[in-house]
């Protein structure tokens, strides 16, 4: 396996941790605010948190992986 390839997926595992890592912080909001969270209510607003949260700490574990393996060097 290439270094490219390695790279490649540390990034996408990154950002497959930082997404799952989302998703469940947003179901949390169920416990934390069930006025406005909850599957009575409807799932839109459920999904709609967990889903903004989960792109959210995508990027987040995506760039804390790119401080610790910048792009792999040429020559």
């Amino acid at each position: 396996m290439s270094i490219w390839e390695t790279w490649l997926r540390g990034i996408a595992a990154a950002g497959i941790a930082g997404g799952a890592n989302g998703v469940i912080t947003g179901f949390a909001a169920v416990g934390i605010d069930p006025a406005h969270f909850n599957l009575e209510a409807g799932l839109h607003p459920t999904l709609a948190i967990a889903g903004v949260s989960a792109g959210m700490s995508a990027i987040i574990g995506v760039a804390a992986y790119l401080k610790q393996s910048p792009l792999p060097g040429g020559s």
